[in-house]
């Protein structure tokens, strides 16, 4: 059986994986800018309309007051955060998971929008926000004349 097998350069192995670890890096790829910017682990989906940006996040068992949401500089962030103060007397706990926890996440918009004319909605546990597209931003039809 012919297998092939990785061989370590001579010197010091952490230098050479070092090196590889830095070709990796986002200055070394052709991402673009926006995707840098990404960060929690709340589950988004992001698309877009002619005139809208539209992001749904899961939020299962959070209110609205749970949730906070900012816009600024084409920078989405979203936390939440709950705790339930509810003791359930009479019996013993072995774990006890359900009534704490956290979620956040900060991505960059694909779009330039109108940050003071976002609307959002949470409802049966996803979030909903329309981001209004900035006009200047949006496609414009020329005249040949």
């Amino acid at each position: 059986m012919n297998t092939m097998s990785r061989v370590e350069p001579r010197g010091n192995p952490s230098f050479f994986r070092l090196f590889e670890n830095m070709l990796g890096e986002p200055f070394f790829t052709h991402a673009p800018a926006s995707a840098l910017i990404e960060e929690g682990t709340l589950p988004l989906d992001i698309s877009e309309d002619e005139s809208s940006v539209i992001v749904r996040a899961s939020l299962p068992g959070f209110r609205k007051e749970d949730v906070d949401i900012e816009v600024h500089d084409g920078v989405l962030t979203i936390k939440a955060s709950r705790t339930e103060e509810h003791e359930e007397h009479g019996e013993r706990f072995y774990r006890k998971e359900r009534r704490t926890g956290s979620l956040s996440r900060r991505v960059a918009l694909p779009s330039v929008v109108l940050e003071h004319e976002a609307k959002a909605d949470l409802s049966n546990g996803v979030l909903t926000l329309r981001l209004p597209k900035s006009p200047k931003e949006q496609p414009r039809k020329v005249r040949i004349g």
